[in-house]
């Protein structure tokens, strides 16, 4: 993308600059929006299962945020979450791409539990005010402070998040059961879930925990958060142990790539399909 100046010039902050203030002026915008309706009665219906719930807040949320970009960047292409669930395509192309989720963990703000983040190139948890973010070669910080993965490579000492994913079918609840079996027999110091797979990549990137994994998670879910950990030190990959493929619905990340790969070999696979294959 060619940034924009009064003289056809990049700004001073680089040519992403003008993106990334947006990006953080709508996550607060957002974020207000979600604060509020958190103490508010609520209309909830399911997407792909009776546990992938979205809420008249998702749409509001997401509306305001793709109408001030196209807005302000008409060039630009989006992948956002609600519109993907109405059958919008996921499609990654070379042109500047903006992939939204407007709030990661609705299941907690249905039942307001106050894990609940609004992503977009930047992560925002609301409801604790704590602003993540990530910007390639510059760091990664929460509210001004640097972050910095912990560099764990000893798996008994790793404290390891996940979390389920959308299906309950038994086949699939058997084999999410046996990762978290898997990884807690090969002496894993503990396993938690969340309820919010970009927080918990935050905790990642912070430190305060050491490793991630999931299947079927969307691009929506991940795309921030791997700029967030990469830039805090940290290795974000494919749960087979190559490159991550952001369509895939699935990862691996941990503070090291050490760490990264044990929990790779660990796992068994659950088979989500792609988001550029709905």
């Amino acid at each position: 993308m060619k940034a924009s100046g009064e003289d056809g010039e990049a700004p001073a902050g680089g040519p992403w600059e003008e993106c990334f203030e947006a990006a953080v002026q709508l996550a607060l915008r957002a974020g207000q929006i979600i604060r509020k309706a958190l103490s508010e009665e609520k209309c909830v219906s399911t997407k792909t299962s009776a546990a992938d719930l979205v809420t008249e807040t998702d749409h509001v949320v997401e509306a305001l945020i793709l109408q001030e970009l196209q807005t302000r960047f008409p060039s630009h292409r989006f992948i956002a979450e609600e519109a993907a669930a109405a059958g919008a395509k996921c499609v990654l192309t070379p042109s500047p791409t903006w992939i939204v989720d407007p709030i990661d963990g609705t299941c907690n703000f249905v039942h307001r539990f106050p894990t609940v983040a609004l992503e977009f190139g930047v992560i925002y948890h609301c409801t604790e005010e704590r602003l993540y973010t990530g910007r390639r070669g510059q760091g990664a910080f929460c509210n001004g402070q640097q972050l910095r993965v912990s560099g764990e490579t000893d798996l008994s000492k790793a404290l390891v998040l996940t979390e389920i994913g959308p299906r309950r079918d038994p086949a699939t609840l058997k084999l999410f059961l046996s990762n978290m079996e898997r990884l807690l027999h090969a002496g894993a110091h503990g396993v938690r879930v969340i309820g919010s797979s970009t927080l918990a990549l935050c905790h990642l990137a912070a430190g305060t925990a050491d490793a991630y994994y999931q299947f079927g998670l969307h691009c929506w879910d991940l795309a921030a958060a791997t700029v967030i950990i990469r830039e805090a030190g940290g290795v974000v990959m494919d749960t087979s142990g190559g490159p991550l493929d952001l369509m895939s619905c699935r990862v691996v990340a941990a503070g090291t790539r050490e760490m990264a790969v044990l929990i790779a070999q660990a796992l068994q696979t659950i088979n989500y399909g792609r988001d550029d294959e709905r």
